[in-house]
C-alpha cells in the first residue's frame, strides 16, 4: 500500500494529521491540475492555481465529513471534480448583477476576445451538458472527468475505472461526439 494510498485511508477515518501528512504528497499534482483548469481562463483571472487547490482540497479532506477513497486515482478525480465545481459557482456569481453580471464591458484593444461572461457562461454550458451526459451515460461521464479535469492519460483512466483501454477509448470517442453535439446544436423546440 504507497504512503498516499494509507494518508487516504487515514484521513478519511478522521485523523487529522494524516490529512495534513497528504497534502504535501500531492500537492504537485493537484497545482498541475488547477494550472491546467485555469489555463483556459481569461488572463487577469482572480482566482489562482493555488487557492483553487487548497480550496479543493479543503472541500476533500477539511470538512470532517467522512469519505471513503479507492486510491489515488480515485481522489484526483474526486479533486477534478471539486475543482470544476468550484469554477461553476465561480462563474455563477460573476453572472450576478451584484457582480457585474448583465453589463457589457467594452474595450476597445480586445474587441475581438470573448468577455469574462462569455467564458463563465460556456462554463455553465459545459456543467449543463456534462450534467445531462451523466444523467444518461454515467460511467463514459465519469471517464470525461477523469481525462478532462483530472487530466489522466487514457489508460490511467481506464485503470481507475477498471475497464480495458479499448473500451476507454471507444467510450471517450462517444462522448466527444456526444458532448460535441450538445454544445453545438441548438436544442430543437418542442410543440
Amino acid at each position: 500500500m504507497s504512503d498516499v494510498t494509507r494518508l487516504l485511508d487515514a484521513a478519511a477515518a478522521g485523523d487529522l494529521a494524516a490529512a495534513d501528512d497528504l497534502l504535501p504528497l500531492v500537492y504537485d499534482e493537484l497545482r498541475k491540475l488547477a494550472a491546467a483548469r485555469l489555463a483556459g481562463e481569461r488572463p487577469g483571472q482572480t482566482l489562482q492555481a493555488t487557492a483553487l487547490v487548497h480550496e479543493a482540497y479543503l472541500r476533500l479532506v477539511g470538512d470532517g465529513r467522512p469519505r471513503t477513497w479507492n486510491g489515488r486515482g480515485h481522489f484526483l478525480a474526486a479533486a477534478a471534480e471539486a475543482m470544476r465545481r468550484i469554477l461553476v459557482d465561480q462563474a455563477r456569481r460573476k453572472l450576478r448583477a451584484k457582480h457585474g453580471g448583465g453589463r457589457d464591458r467594452v474595450d476597445l484593444d480586445e474587441l475581438a476576445v470573448p468577455t469574462r461572461d462569455d467564458r463563465a457562461a460556456d462554463l455553465l454550458a459545459l456543467d449543463e451538458v456534462m450534467t445531462a451526459f451523466a444523467r444518461e451515460e454515467p460511467g463514459k461521464a465519469e471517464l470525461v472527468k477523469l481525462r478532462y479535469f483530472a487530466g489522466l492519460t487514457l489508460e490511467e483512466a481506464a485503470a481507475c475505472q477498471g475497464i480495458s483501454p479499448a473500451t476507454a477509448k471507444r467510450h471517450w470517442a462517444l462522448a466527444r461526439a456526444w458532448l460535441f453535439a450538445a454544445l453545438t446544436d441548438p436544442p430543437v423546440p418542442s410543440g
